[in-house]
């Protein structure tokens, strides 16, 4: 054979794809089909044998109610006023059988189509019941297989097909028999693989769009769609578009006379097709291809629902093992020594036959792994990956071909990368197992294109065997994912190391710190001590005096001692309530007029009212707005009521970067600045926060108001 003939044999896969298929225009013999003008319901285009099914050569131009008459045709422009689609109605023809309408929009018009219909048809509720019993039976099956041999069963027994083949397609977009049922009287094809070639690509996205798909007789003589037009019709959606000449013969060369696809969809995606086949002439009515349709669509939710379980279940176990791993690892230990010694573990994470960890200039293997030259050429491929999801192949010498060497070693890689300081490469080890696979014919002989261009089909479907090499196991989804989150885990567990690592280091000079906080604290108290006891002798001492002099004197004397123990109260209070360097003023205040309304004496506790908004001041200045609250109450109690007990309010707001302080009595009134101690203090001490103190009338009484920064102004 010369190298011409060759080339013309051998057939770029494209050819396939790139078949028309979608625009015939032309329909299948067991029903004629008319595009109808949606303005008038006339007749433009035509297909089919008119004059066996309706008595007359052509409807062209002709009104839809000379067709049908005047029942289906009021259906049909109903359903063209709205827009719908779907059956119609059921007609009878004038050769006495019944057939089934269907209409569709389209760019054209109306699209009917006119199909034989079964003759006996089936009552609803036989049908539904034995769809719900086909839907029983696929729930009861506890494993993928089972559904899928449940389901072929299920549907031979609904269509009556001799041969039922639940078809999967693989990742390459090959296909393989995953269940059958038959009659005795077909061979059988469990478990064979198909060639991509055998379902092109747009073949396949039109049994996406369009579920089911019917050829009743593949040796039908198709009838053109008349008159020619200058935009052919888009047939995706029709159930009697003809079929490619490449498929029909491809139906001859393997013994089918009447063929049936039934879509299965899991999740938006074409996961595999229900195939039937017959030796015969059958007919698959519209109400059975509903019912093949709904069925098909019980097999994807159980489809999806066991892989669910299976994957969640898988899920759930690598979960466990990937936190004892990490549970496991010493902490005082570079990271890929600590690996290293758990190699066992990483192996059984994804089900690996060999590990090897690349890090700190080192590598350690584990298990059934290529030398180490080759680990160190792969850990660099792995770490130059632009993606941050894991690396994986199962037919690594596909992507590098050197692995070609060491290939019964490492088939398949899955390899993880970790960034940082001090990287780190993980690399999964799968051996090669030699699949011997059953194809459906000689793959290499699927599609040939003759000397004038024309496709054509592979003619022997004898089982043909082909041993292949250089693959190993898949790497299931839930693997990948427990690779990526051991890497994830990984870099928490060397962040968390780091930080580890840090504490430890930190801790001394923390305790050096704590130390000395300590001691400060200690000298704090003391300070406070001597403070207090100095307070307390010199309060004594003014009493002592007090009670040895005259009567003016004493009265000045004891208003000293009183204002001598508010100067304690108020640095006694501060240093109970704070340590640090800012106060919560409002629960001070809050504290300390509890303090002073029970130095007061019961009668005056219970006429102190007090609303304060948290302010939080410097804790110096929070001892000079105490001592200012407190000679305000005590003017309050003094001048307002005499000494008798009185309602005096205490109001304290935030402003902007200002605090307010309203103290307000409800006595006589007019004890607005006076001349002695007390009044001279308050002076000092508000000039001291830079603030303003204003005097207002609150008839009936007194309303003393401070004004200042919350801050210490620069």
């Amino acid at each position: 054979m010369t190298d011409a003939t060759d080339a013309a044999e051998r057939v770029d896969l494209t050819d396939c794809d790139r078949e028309p298929i979608h625009v015939p225009e032309a329909i299948q013999p067991h029903g004629f089909l008319l595009v109808v003008d949606r303005r008038d319901m006339t007749v433009v285009r035509e297909a089919g044998r008119f004059e066996t099914i309706t008595g007359r050569a052509s409807w062209l131009g002709q009104n839809v109610e000379g067709v049908f008459g005047e029942a289906v045709a009021s259906r049909l422009k109903a359903v063209a006023s709205i827009g719908e689609e779907g059956f119609t109605g059921r007609w009878r023809g004038v050769n006495g059988l019944d057939y089934d309408v269907i209409v569709r929009p389209s760019d054209a018009g109306l699209v009917v189509e006119v199909e034989q219909s079964s003759q006996a048809a089936q009552l609803g509720v036989e049908l539904i019941t034995r769809l719900d019993a086909a839907g029983s039976a696929l729930e009861r099956a506890t494993t993928l297989r089972a559904v899928c041999e449940r389901a072929a069963e299920a549907f031979r027994t609904l269509t009556g097909y001799d041969r039922i083949m639940i078809y999967r397609f693989l990742e390459d977009e090959a296909g393989q028999v995953v269940a059958e049922a038959r009659s005795s009287e077909v061979d059988s094809f469990q478990n064979h693989h198909f060639p991509a070639t055998d379902i092109p690509r747009q073949a396949r996205a039109l049994y996406l769009r369009n579920p089911v798909r019917v050829i009743p007789d593949s040796h039908y003589e198709p009838q053109p769609l008349r008159p020619a037009a200058d935009k052919p019709l888009d047939m995706s959606d029709c159930g009697l578009r003809s079929v490619s000449p490449v498929h029909l013969q491809y139906l001859k060369n393997m013994g089918v006379r009447a063929s049936a696809s039934v879509s299965i969809i899991v999740d938006g995606e074409l996961w595999g097709l229900v195939a039937c086949h017959s030796a015969r002439p059958q007919l698959l009515p519209f109400e059975l291809r509903m019912a093949a349709t709904n069925l098909a669509r019980s097999l994807a939710r159980q489809i999806k629902a066991k892989g669910d379980a299976e994957l969640y279940r898988e899920r759930t176990r690598l979960r466990q093992l990937e936190d004892e791993l990490i549970g496991r690892l010493p902490t005082d230990r570079p990271l890929e020594q600590a690996l290293s010694a758990r190699g066992r573990d990483l192996a059984d994470l994804v089900d690996a036959d060999g590990v090897a960890v690349v890090g700190g200039g080192e590598v350690y293997r584990f298990g059934v792994t290529p030398p180490v030259e080759a680990v160190e050429q792969l850990a660099g491929w792995v770490a130059d990956q632009p993606s941050l999801r894991p690396l994986t192949t199962h037919t690594l010498s596909t992507r590098r071909p050197e692995a070609a060497g060491w290939q019964a070693d490492a088939s398949g890689l899955l390899g993880v990368h970790l960034q940082g300081d001090q990287p780190l490469t993980l690399l999964f080890f799968r051996a090669e197992i030699v699949e011997t696979v059953r194809w459906a014919g000689n793959p290499s002989t699927a599609m040939k294109t003759g000397a004038a261009g024309q496709l054509t089909p592979r003619a022997s479907f004898e089982a043909w065997t082909e041993t292949v090499r250089g693959r190993s196991r898949r790497w299931t989804p839930a693997q990948v994912e427990s690779a990526l989150r051991l890497r994830d885990a990984l870099n928490d567990f060397v962040s968390v190391s780091q930080l580890r690592n840090l504490n430890r280091s930190l801790q001394a000079s923390l305790s050096e710190r704590e130390l000395r906080l300590e001691q400060q604290e200690f000298l704090i108290r003391e300070v406070n001590h001597r403070v207090q006891n100095s307070l307390t002798l010199v309060s004594s001492f003014l009493g002592l005096q007090a009670r040895q002099a005259d009567p003016a004197a004493q009265a000045q004397l004891l208003e000293a001692r009183r204002r001598v123990r508010a100067v304690s109260m108020v640095h006694s209070r501060l240093y109970r309530a704070e340590a640090s360097s800012s106060v919560d003023l409002g629960r001070y205040f809050a504290e300390l007029i509890d303090d002073l309304g029970a130095s007061m004496g019961h009668d005056w506790t219970a006429q102190l009212d007090h609303d304060l908004s948290p302010v939080r001041v410097e804790a110096g200045r929070a001892v000079t707005l105490g001592l200012i609250l407190t000679e305000l109450i005590i003017n309050a109690q003094k001048y307002a009521y005499d000494g008798s007990p009185g309602s005096i309010r205490i109001l304290l707001q935030e402003d902007d970067s200002h605090l307010r302080l309203i103290v307000e009595d409800a006595g006589k009134g007019g004890h607005a600045v006076g001349e002695g101690f007390g009044s001279m203090m308050i002076g000092s001490l508000v000039g001291q926060l830079a603030g303003d103190l204003s005097y207002q009338d609150a008839n009936p009484g007194l309303r003393v108001v401070l004004k200042a920064p919350i801050g210490a102004q620069a």
